[in-house]
C-alpha cells in the first residue's frame, strides 16, 4: 500500500504559476507509474499528467500540454506538478496517483490504485 499526501495547491490569478508536490510514502523509484487526476466541480475526474519510472516516458493531456510538466525526485520520494499560465478551467481538486500496472492507459482514472487526499487549486 502507498500513501500519498499532497501540498502546493492555492488560489491564483489566470497567467499565473503554481507548482503541487506528493510526497509518497515509499521510494518512489520502485513504484511503476504515478500521475496526476484533477476533479473539477461538477465534472469527471480527468488524467492531467503521468510519468513511468525509471525515464520510460511521460504523458500529459493535451488540455495542459505545453503549461504543465510533471516530475519526480527519486531522493525526496516526491512527485511534482508544474502548473504555468494557468487559466480558469484548471479550477479543480488534484489528486496524486499511484499503482497503475504496465499496459494500461494512464488517462483512465480506474486503472490508478492509490490516491492522495488532493489539493485544490484554484483559477480567478
Amino acid at each position: 500500500h502507498v500513501q500519498l499526501v499532497e501540498s502546493g495547491g492555492g488560489s491564483v490569478q489566470a497567467g499565473e504559476s503554481l507548482s503541487l508536490s506528493c510526497k509518497a510514502s515509499t521510494h518512489t523509484e520502485d513504484i511503476y507509474s504515478m500521475g496526476w487526476v484533477r476533479q473539477a466541480p461538477g465534472k469527471e475526474e480527468e488524467a492531467v499528467a503521468a510519468l513511468v519510472s525509471r525515464n520510460r516516458g511521460s504523458f500529459h493531456a493535451e488540455a495542459v500540454k505545453g503549461r504543465f510538466t510533471i516530475s519526480k525526485d527519486n531522493a525526496k520520494n516526491t512527485l511534482y506538478l508544474q502548473m504555468n499560465s494557468l487559466k480558469p478551467e484548471d479550477t479543480a481538486m488534484y489528486y496524486c496517483v499511484a499503482g497503475r500496472t504496465p499496459n494500461t492507459s494512464p488517462f483512465n482514472v480506474g486503472n490508478w490504485l492509490y490516491w492522495g487526499q488532493g489539493t485544490q487549486v484554484t483559477v480567478s
